[in-house]
């Protein structure tokens, strides 16, 4: 279970993006990084399905978070849904052609929510709304959870109001600043939880934008920026099982896809 706030549209960061990802502590993954294989896509990997949660290239950005529906049987067969952000990622088909090919086929994996973009337009597709159709996003602000965009679970309304606060300029100057807000652990009332089939505990445990757990929780921070000219950024904070941050990531792009370098804080890393 994850959840994502995109800000889309504003003359000077037409992109912007802060997310979580939750995840199973004993899933093996590795930290946003060049694939070894693609070394202009920047994401992290998850070393068992194969594929990612959130990641760029110098043109492109692409993000997937799973759709709650417990008890749901998977599509025989079906593979790994980070694979729809890595194939994004790896595709040179404009956002709006690939996508329309994937809704044509989308009942082949279990239920996902996916926002896939490039300078000049960010589209969402999710296999569990009705009409199952691409839908372009103009200019605005989004959350997007573990049901379809915008629904206003409370983790959703909290992270919205929070990162609203924050000017377009903060996140690349200060992304520390997106990453206090992320690592939001306020529960929702249980008069406010959604009722999606879990039980009751697990409910108030997903219930606040940031996880804590022994077995299950927020791995991962992530900050996305593309600015008006191209340039852009991709920020990873990792945190373990007790919510402790670990290591952070800073990749830089510039629309030649030549440079890459580490904020002071995080690891150093070049891009070759």
């Amino acid at each position: 279970m994850c959840i994502a706030y995109l800000s889309l549209g504003h003359p000077d960061w037409p992109v912007l993006i802060a997310a979580n990802r939750d995840e199973f502590h004993a899933r093996p993954t590795q930290a946003a990084a060049p694939w070894p294989n693609a070394r202009h896509l920047i994401a992290g990997r998850d070393l068992q399905g194969g594929g990612t949660w959130l990641g760029m290239t110098a043109s492109r950005h692409a993000l997937l978070t799973n759709y709650r529906e417990p008890g749901h049987p998977v599509p025989p067969g079906a593979s790994s849904r980070g694979w729809l952000v890595r194939d994004f990622l790896l595709s040179e088909a404009p956002p709006e052609d690939w996508i329309a090919v994937l809704a044509a086929r989308a009942n082949a994996w279990a239920g996902f929510n996916l926002i896939v973009g490039d300078a000049r337009r960010t589209w969402y597709l999710s296999n569990r709304d009705p009409a199952c159709a691409p839908r372009a996003l103009g200019p605005g602000r989004y959350v997007l959870s573990n049901h379809l965009l915008d629904t206003p679970w409370p983790k959703a309304a909290r992270l919205r109001a929070s990162l609203d606060a924050l000017t377009p300029e903060t996140w690349a100057s200060a992304p520390e600043q997106v990453f206090e807000r992320l690592r939001d652990i306020t529960p929702a009332e249980d008069a406010q939880l959604p009722v999606t089939g879990l039980s009751l505990a697990l409910e108030r445990l997903l219930s606040s934008p940031f996880i804590i757990s022994p077995d299950y929780g927020t791995r991962c921070s992530t900050v996305l920026t593309r600015a008006a000219d191209g340039r852009m950024l991709l920020c990873e904070q990792t945190y373990d099982a007790a919510g402790h941050a670990r290591e952070r990531h800073d990749w830089r792009l510039s629309p030649s896809n030549l440079a890459s370098r580490a904020a002071p804080a995080a690891s150093a890393h070049a891009l070759k």
